[in-house]
């Protein structure tokens, strides 16, 4: 079960290149499915929860499903808590053997999140795991007001948290959202140049699901090693299901709808995963 380290999996990346899928699951069919789909391309892999979903799920069996479905898996993964600003989440997570979190708190000043961020980087490091850190918060597509760019810190201050903090990538805000884009993003990636040559870290590309090819591309080669995936897959999973039912009118069994839904998962991983150039790259 190669489970590794969220860093060594990223450094490797950073260091060629290439683009890691950090794909959010919402269940054991969701991981699976993505496991299965990194498995075939044999590419690594990191696989995110939500809080909402450790939570929904529950901490002992979201481990559980973890365990037991990464025993056959042969290439590269990892498991990370996504935007938690809840210490104690974050400590039960860690505890329990998550790779890596992202504390979230870019709702408080930056001095104030700078203090909990060492706090935390120092408890991860107890348990062997990496910290993601973010100073600007993202909005969601829909809450976007075109004056972004003036909430954005200045590369002198992003530089003095990724450095004094110690954390192991740092995602900033460059443009982007969570959620879908009516159209493509418009994108500060010289931000992500600079952070890059600042720290020497690797930058986390949140708000994916529908930017471009190009842009992707354009990013990735820049310094973004972890592309997050998560409106994406929540698409596939559920348009899947809803598509199988219309066409399936009256018929009520469970397992073909989970087949569907499990291709249209690992379909939509597996064009992720070829996008951000990491097919092929798995090294266990």
């Amino acid at each position: 079960m190669p489970v590794m380290p969220t860093k060594q999996i990223l450094d490797r990346a950073f260091a060629e290149r290439y683009g890691v899928a950090a794909i959010n699951v919402v269940n054991e069919l969701t991981m699976e499915a993505v496991l299965a789909a990194a498995e075939e391309l044999r590419a690594p892999v990191i696989l995110q929860t939500s809080v909402k979903t450790v939570k929904q799920i529950g901490l002992d069996v979201l481990w559980a499903m973890w365990v037991e479905l990464t025993r056959p898996i042969s290439v590269p993964v990892a498991l990370h808590l996504d935007h938690c600003p809840d210490r104690a989440v974050i400590s039960a997570c860690l505890a329990r053997g998550w790779n890596s979190v992202l504390f979230d708190a870019s709702k408080l000043s930056v001095e104030e999140n700078r203090r909990q961020c060492i706090e935390v980087v120092a408890e991860a490091r107890r348990f062997g795991a990496d910290v993601e850190g973010e100073i600007e918060g993202f909005k969601r597509t829909e809450e976007m007001t075109g004056d972004e760019a003036s909430h954005v810190q200045s590369l002198e201050i992003a530089v003095d948290f990724i450095k004094g903090t110690g954390i192991d990538v740092f995602a900033p805000a460059i443009g982007n959202a969570h959620g879908t884009y009516k159209t493509a993003p418009t994108l500060d990636s010289q931000r992500v140049t600079d952070l890059v040559e600042a720290t020497g870290i690797p930058v986390a590309l949140h708000g994916g699901t529908g930017m471009t090819a190009e842009q992707f591309s354009d990013l990735i080669a820049r310094g973004c090693a972890k592309v997050n995936i998560s409106t994406a897959l929540k698409i596939a999973f559920m348009q899947s299901g809803h598509d199988y039912m219309a066409e399936h009118p009256g018929e009520y069994d469970p397992p073909k709808l989970f087949t569907a839904q499990r291709a249209a998962v690992m379909e939509m991983a597996k064009y992720h995963i070829r996008l951000f150039g990491s097919e092929g790259k798995a090294w266990t």
